[in-house]
């Protein structure tokens, strides 16, 4: 089919799922703030304060699940690379890179968690504290994401990481862009408690 792979397909879920998920973080750290009360904010135009960020970081959560549910399906499907159904559950057992693979799988197990205790009935049972401690793993989860992704090779050819190749670049801008975020929200936090 046009030359393109499963492999293919699955590096390029994978890809979304790294920047749909960058989104949904950004979206998620906006959310434990008081967005609405920021200069920022206000000064953008009305129909962008309009959109509702608590829906918007839902949705792209689910679109974001998905891909990353796909992203190893469409590889088992690729009989060349010889990964089986197992060894996503089990990577040690990966035929290629399976400490990388490691990191993918925990990361999917974690961002499972996390919407699964997300959803409102299980969410209300918990009660907020333990929700929300459960909530921030999303931060290893994003990290151990975005480190399956840039350090996979694209065709498991154990080649070495191509930090200037155009795939690799997106995950390096998303986590420079989570790395960012994550400390603009811990100075948020440490404002906020003193004041």
């Amino acid at each position: 089919m046009f030359g393109i792979s499963y492999l293919d397909i699955s590096a390029g879920l994978g890809l979304c799922a790294t920047g749909l998920l960058t989104f949904n973080f950004l979206l998620g750290m906006m959310l434990s703030t008081a967005y609405k009360r920021s200069a920022y904010w206000k000064k953008c135009p009305p129909f962008i304060q309009k959109i509702s960020i608590d829906d918007l970081h839902n949705w792209t959560a689910y679109i974001a699940l998905l891909f990353v549910l796909l992203h190893p399906i469409f590889l088992v499907l690729d009989k060349e690379t010889h990964f089986s159904f197992s060894n996503i559950l089990l990577p040690i057992q990966a035929p290629k890179q399976p400490l990388i693979v490691l990191l993918g799988s925990i990361s999917l197990f974690a961002f499972l968690l996390v919407i699964i205790t997300t959803q409102k009935v299980i969410k209300n049972k918990m009660g907020f504290r333990l929700w929300k401690n459960i909530h921030l793993l999303s931060y290893a989860t994003a990290l151990l994401f975005i480190f399956h992704g840039l350090l996979m090779d694209p065709e498991l050819k154990d080649r070495p990481t191509d930090w200037l190749d155009a795939e690799k670049f997106l995950s390096e801008i998303c986590f420079i862009l989570l790395v960012i975020a994550s400390i603009i929200r811990y100075r948020y936090f440490l404002r906020s408690r003193k004041s």
